[in-house]
């Protein structure tokens, strides 16, 4: 048998070369990640439960990346997640939501905090708008008061097709910070915020779709209702669909790809994970727009230990970027990213984007809350393919997760951590892109695809083996198919988290050993 040699970011270094760059900010990060969307950076915020959701979304797109909402809430959910990115940083919000007067003002609070607003406009039973309601007239009022008796009824409005200079005039004038935009009749046409217009000022390099509104994507399964669910996200405002599946080099994520392109043929698509040539190719003729590489190569991801397969990161993204030059299709980097040098090397290997995700983990945008253990702050963050992971989808599926299961049937192929809390999203990304644009001017490249063609490696001999024989220490306790359910049960009895008489968590917030 003929074995083909691999290897990972830690096995190799970019050879420095001449370069005519005087300061860093002279690069330019702008790239593919699909063959018809372009970002002004080239990360990605993974599709994972303890990731990626609006907040964090909206914050790599302020940065010129796009987050992928990840998949494991209902359809109606996820939608809604979409729909928050979208309404974020719009200059002005097509269809913004409102109520009718008759409702009370506990509906509209309820309704506010759904959508993450904080205001309504007020219209008649024939849609014409009639009044506005803030935060500032639902704070101390009756809750089941009516809105008609709170609300703004001299509302100061806008034709639709309103200039910003003009908008931004009247409210100023007028010292508000919604305008709504109706049309002759009276009937409402949009909304501008003063938060809108800030906004768009305040992030000049983030990335927007055609309508000036954040890029933004979400991601499908390859069973059930994943059509279903394709079309409520598109309709949300979805840039970009992900085919979500551990092993995309397969029956099921092909026939997927083939289903929803014939659905929604202008849907912009990215499949995954592969980590083959062969991979990449049969997923770029099923029609995808970009590929999603790596297999086991996550932070938390066993798939390597449990499975015995995937090939190291670089050689991954090297192999399936010569298939992706081939077709113009690009190519993702999923996985094993711990730093600004892993994703320089990956983009240089000729990925031309590259998706993370424990490096945002703990942050105050990825999902979840700061627990606080002798005296230090943390946030979950779980591998997708996580016992936990696998027991919270059948939760959202069928309504319970009960350990009269048989957990031996749940084979994990990732584990679950508790990792530091980092602060703001925002500082990482800074770092991220300020240590790619310093990889540029090493490589004497002032763009992505110049890097591509300067960039020369060189290997640094046994690197990659001590990092394995590290993480294989790591996770040797979670590795064994058969015992990874008890161990967890255990450690959840110690920990309190296990009620015995419901046989069921009360959270599966479990520490990596």
């Amino acid at each position: 048998m003929e074995f083909k040699e691999g290897l990972t970011f830690d096995d190799v270094l970019l050879v420095p070369k001449y370069s005519d760059i005087t300061s860093r900010s002279q690069t330019d990060l702008k790239t593919q990640l699909s063959r018809n969307i372009s970002l002004n950076i080239p990360f990605v915020s993974a599709n994972m439960d303890t990731v990626t959701e609006s907040s964090m979304a909206v914050a790599i797109a302020r940065a010129g990346g796009i987050g992928i909402i990840h998949r494991f809430l209902t359809i109606q959910e996820q939608a809604n997640e979409v729909l928050k990115v979208k309404r974020s940083g719009s200059v002005m919000i097509e269809n913004p939501y409102s109520i009718t007067a008759d409702k009370t003002i506990e509906d509209a609070l309820d309704y506010a905090e759904n959508k993450d607003i904080s205001g309504l406009l007020v219209v008649d039973s024939n849609s014409k708008l009639i009044g506005i309601v803030t935060d500032r007239d639902l704070l101390f009022a009756n809750s089941k008061n009516l809105i008609q008796d709170v609300m703004t009824k001299d509302v100061v409005t806008a034709k639709y097709g309103v200039s910003i200079d003009e908008a931004k005039t009247l409210l100023h004038k007028h010292r508000i910070e919604k305008l709504p935009l109706v049309d002759e009749s009276g009937f409402v046409k949009g909304l501008i915020t003063s938060k809108d217009i800030t906004n768009n000022a305040d992030y000049p390099n983030a990335s927007k779709d055609n309508k000036g509104r954040p890029l933004v994507g979400a991601a499908v399964g390859v069973k059930g209702d994943f059509l279903e669910r394709s079309e409520s996200l598109l309709e949300a405002g979805a840039d970009t669909l992900v085919v979500d599946i551990a092993h995309g080099h397969s029956e099921n994520a092909i026939s997927t790809v083939k289903n929803i392109k014939k659905a929604f043929p202008d849907c912009e698509l990215i499949a995954g994970n592969i980590a083959t040539a062969q991979g990449a190719e049969d997923l770029m003729k099923a029609g995808v727009d970009a590929v999603k590489v790596g297999v086991g190569s996550g932070s938390i991801c066993i798939t390597r230990v449990i499975t015995g397969s995937g090939v190291p990161q670089l050689t991954a993204v090297m192999d399936c970027a010569k298939i992706g030059h081939d077709y113009g299709i690009p190519i993702i980097s999923d996985g094993g990213t711990r730093t600004s040098g892993d994703a320089t090397k990956a983009l240089a290997a000729g990925a031309s984007t590259v998706m993370v995700g424990s490096m945002l983990g703990g942050t105050d945008e990825s999902p979840g809350t700061v627990l606080t253990k002798n005296g230090k702050r943390f946030k979950v963050y779980r591998g997708m393919a996580s016992l936990a992971a696998s027991m919270g989808r059948k939760s959202k599926e069928t309504g319970s997760t009960s350990f009269d299961d048989d957990l031996n049937d749940y084979v994990a192929e990732g584990v679950e951590a508790m990792v530091p809390y980092k602060g703001t999203v925002t500082d990482i990304l800074k770092q991220l892109t300020g240590g790619v644009r310093s990889g540029l001017s090493y490589c004497g490249a002032h763009t992505i695809p110049q890097m591509q063609t300067n960039a020369e490696f060189i290997r640094v001999v046994e690197s990659g083996e001590s990092r394995d024989l590290q993480l294989s220490g790591e996770i040797a306790l979670t590795n064994a198919q058969g015992k990874m359910a008890t161990l967890l049960k255990t450690k959840l009895e110690k920990e309190g988290l296990f009620d015995e008489d419901r046989k069921r968590t009360t959270n599966l917030g479990v520490e990596q050993p």
